[in-house]
Order: C-alpha cells, then sequence, then structure tokens
C-alpha cells in the first residue's frame, strides 16, 4: 500500500503594517544602527497595533494561504506561537471560526521558533494516519508582546508576523512532499530562551524582567548551529539526497551570523540560504514559512528547487526536512 505523503499546496504570509526601524530603537537604547546590522543582519522588524493579536495575524495569513491553495475548506487547522491571545484556550479555534471552516479540530503547538517544524510533523501524522486529507498549518507571532523594549540584547531581534501553509494528502515522489521530518529536544538547557514567570512554576514576577522573553545569546548561537546542521543532515540523508543535492536552505531566522555559519558548516554556498532576517527580524515559528512565502513570491525559490527546511528555539528544540518544491499560485 503506498504511504501517504503531506504535500504543500499553498502559501500565505501577513505583516502588520507597523515598521520599526533601527533608528527607532536608537531613540530609546543605548545602540546604533551599525551595531544591530553587523551584529544581527536586522534593518528594521514589523510590529502590531494595540489591540492586535497573533490570532488576528494568523486569519490574514491563513486567508492567503488558502486563496493560493484554491480551498475554501480543510479538515484540520494547527496554529504554532509562543504568543497565543491568552493562557486558554488555545488560539487556533478561534482561528477556525473567524476563516468559516466550521467545526474542524484546531489546535496549538508550542515550540518556540522551531514550532513550524514541529507543525509539520503533526499535519504528516494527520496526513498519514487518514484523519484529515487537508491541514492548514499557520506559524503566527506578536513577540513585540513579550520583548522588554529597553533590553538591548531581545529588543534589536523580534518582530512580529504570521505565515501559513495548506498542506494535502498525496504521494511521496510528487512536487511538495515532505520528506522524513527529524525533530529533538534537549530540555536540560531550557533556561538558556525562556520567560521565567506567567506559569504554574512561577506565577508572578520574582525579579524585575521575569515576565519578559529572555535568552542566553551566546550559548544560543552555538547550539542552534550544531542543532540545525544535525539535524539537516539527517533530514538530507533521510530524503535520498546529498547536501550538495540541495537548491535552497530555508532556515529559521534567528541571527544573520546564525545563518552564515550553518550555511559554512552544510557547505552550501552564500546565493543557496534564503534570507529575509534584514527587513523582518526574527519571527519565531512564523519565520521559515514567511521566508518561504516571501522567497516564492521574489522568485528566490522555484519549481523544481530542492529546498531543506531547519529551526532552533527554546525548549531547547529543533526541526529539519525536506521538499521539492511545487508550483504554486502567489499568495
Amino acid at each position: 500500500m503506498t504511504r501517504r505523503a503531506c504535500v504543500l499546496a499553498g502559501i500565505g504570509a501577513w505583516l502588520p503594517p507597523g515598521v520599526v526601524t533601527n533608528a527607532d530603537i536608537e531613540a530609546r537604547l543605548a545602540t546604533s544602527d551599525e551595531w544591530i546590522r553587523r551584529r544581527t543582519g536586522i534593518r528594521q522588524r514589523h510590529a502590531v497595533q494595540d489591540g492586535m493579536a497573533a490570532s488576528d495575524l494568523a486569519v490574514e495569513a491563513c486567508a492567503r494561504a488558502l486563496k493560493s491553495a484554491e480551498l475554501s475548506q480543510v479538515d484540520a487547522v494547527v496554529l504554532t506561537t509562543s504568543t497565543p491571545d491568552r493562557p486558554l484556550p488555545a488560539t487556533a479555534p478561534a482561528v477556525a471560526a473567524r476563516l468559516g471552516l466550521g467545526p474542524v479540530p484546531a489546535f496549538d503547538v508550542s515550540a518556540v521558533c522551531s514550532g513550524f517544524l514541529y507543525g509539520l510533523a503533526v499535519a504528516s501524522g494527520l496526513v498519514a494516519a487518514g484523519t484529515a486529507d487537508r491541514v492548514l498549518l499557520v506559524g503566527s507571532e506578536v513577540y513585540s508582546s513579550i520583548v522588554d523594549p529597553l533590553d538591548r540584547s531581545t529588543a534589536v531581534l523580534f518582530g512580529d508576523g504570521a505565515a501559513a501553509a495548506v498542506l494535502r494528502a498525496g504521494s511521496a515522489d510528487e512536487p511538495g512532499a515532505l520528506g522524513p521530518v527529524v525533530l529533538g529536544s534537549d530540555g536540560d538547557f531550557g533556561d538558556l530562551i525562556r520567560i521565567p514567570a506567567g506559569g504554574s512554576r512561577q506565577r508572578a514576577p520574582a525579579a524585575p524582567g521575569d515576565d519578559y522573553f529572555q535568552m542566553a545569546g551566546s550559548e544560543v548561537f552555538r547550539h542552534a548551529v550544531n542543532r540545525m546542521s544535525e539535524a539537516s543532515r539527517q533530514a538530507v540523508a533521510a530524503a535520498g539526497w546529498r547536501l550538495a543535492d540541495v537548491d535552497r536552505l530555508a532556515a529559521h531566522q534567528a541571527n544573520a551570523r546564525i545563518l552564515g555559519a550553518l550555511g559554512a558548516e552544510l557547505g552550501l554556498p552564500p546565493c543557496r540560504v534564503l534570507s529575509n532576517i534584514d527587513a523582518v527580524g526574527n519571527t519565531g515559528s512564523a519565520s521559515v514559512p514567511l521566508l518561504l512565502a516571501q522567497a516564492a513570491a521574489d522568485g528566490g525559490v522555484a519549481p523544481g528547487h530542492r529546498v531543506l527546511l531547519t529551526a532552533f528555539g527554546g525548549g531547547l528544540a529543533w526541526g529539519a526536512t525536506t521538499l521539492t518544491w511545487p508550483a504554486l499560485l502567489p499568495c
């Protein structure tokens, strides 16, 4: 019996209209445009308006992905986020309702910046099990709601945004079919990326900043390169490829220096490493699908390209997979 594969059928993205430039950050922090660009590769990032939440961004991105797939209905909605509308209920059911999808199963996945890769594994499982023929997967993040605007180490990095993919049942040998998804985690290093307060472990801040996103940057850099390169090699091998076969690397847009180090570690020339971090910053679990949607729109990725996807984030958690890029309607 032929295995049901999960196939990319549509993609869409949405960025909130507000833009925060490096000059805007210079006005409130002891930093400079030159320092930010040199350390991160970022020149601007997008930010929501007051009252706008992750579900608002997700609905916009999902509508574009559904249009790209020429669909009005799916069998399940999976939303990846670190910034849900509220602690409970999950944000995905609200997104499904606002899209008019009816009583389909809808739930959130929490895996920080690797959330979209974890979501791809979940979608693949739903399709393989026959639970769903069409899955709407969306990463939506409002990092401006959890980042301390006065913390130079994080305030310069993160932006808001959402991107979605429609995945359908198909065959493993057709364009767009996902290869095996490689996942991993290491909770021994969970404190490297965290928000200490707000959960059942520590409900209220015990110290200033405990309710904001915190990250040990230098340690994260080392783990990110090592874990993404390891997962990427495993995913490429599982797909029956060689690293030299990879036409485009779509990696989590954490930092331009991480991207450069990862590309070098994998032996991929810069022209094969997709990047949009300069214009959007680090958008968490929305990063990889947003990168793919923009690359598809501007010709950075084209039908037939063999694409390697990888991401790394808090948990620590990471993942990677492959696909041959299909012909998609523009979003």
